[in-house]
């Protein structure tokens, strides 16, 4: 492993602290502002679960492999999803409804669940592209993860001021939240880097786990509150934002 690699593994963690700490500056800001980031965020991830994961995974892989790692990374993430107790910020899940009597600590450690179950699939995203291609094929999804990463953790931690969190503590959690990103990705690369023969079946599998948190939790939060307009554009100019990325450096 050199040195790039393990900078680009362990940047987008640490981008998402940046946008955590970034509510100490700038504080509340409205839903439309925190929607568009919210769809921002989509579109990165989802040019990146395509462009870096899914179509390297066809190209190195037969299409009934692909759709194996496909289809894991689907059913295991709706497990986590559904199986470990946890909060969203800013959207109601049914099945995980903030509890009437939870105090401060325990609804941070729910919220901070949540975010574990939506950042170890971008950190696994970073560390298996990156042992399947190197800096030519890691690279871009470690930018682009590590771009939409700085507005999500703005976005994680905006909302606990509503519920009475001090502003010192919610950047706190929304920094923190990027923490669980490097171990993924180192991981997945050590762990793919011995078994390059699994490499298209973990592409596919990185790539369906992005898909579920975009499809179940990013686009839901991002239309909930009737700024799907916003949200939307903001979609697209992510998407397009990824697409420059991923030729200008693939």
């Amino acid at each position: 492993m050199s040195a790039a690699e393990l900078a680009f593994m362990i940047g987008p963690g640490l981008a998402t602290g940046i946008g955590g700490l970034g509510i100490l500056v700038l504080g509340r800001r409205s839903d439309r502002v925190l929607d568009t980031l919210v769809g921002l965020t989509a579109g990165i991830m989802l040019a990146a679960t395509f462009f870096s994961l899914l179509v390297p995974s066809l190209e190195r892989g037969s299409l009934w492999v692909v759709l194996l790692g496909f289809t894991l990374g689907a059913l295991i993430l709706a497990g986590a999803d559904d199986l470990l107790p946890h909060l969203h910020p800013r959207l109601r899940e049914r099945g995980h409804e903030e509890p009437k009597k939870a105090d401060a600590r325990r609804r941070g450690a729910l919220l901070l669940s949540a975010l574990t179950i939506h950042n170890v699939p971008e950190g696994m995203a970073v560390g298996v592209a990156m042992a399947a291609g190197g800096i030519e094929l890691g690279a871009p999804i470690a930018i682009a993860i590590g771009v939409q990463n700085i507005p999500e953790g703005f976005a994680a931690a905006a909302p606990l001021l509503d519920a009475g969190v001090s502003r010192r503590r919610a950047a706190a959690i929304g920094a923190a939240t990027g923490l669980v990103e490097p171990p993924a990705a180192l991981a997945a690369y050590l762990a793919f880097t011995w078994g390059e023969a699994l490499l298209p079946l973990a592409l596919a599998f990185a790539a369906a786990a992005m898909l579920y948190v975009i499809v179940d939790e990013l686009l839901p939060e991002a239309f909930a509150r009737g700024n799907e307009r916003a949200a939307t554009l903001a979609f697209f100019v992510g998407f397009m934002m990824m697409m420059i990325l991923d030729v200008a450096l693939g």
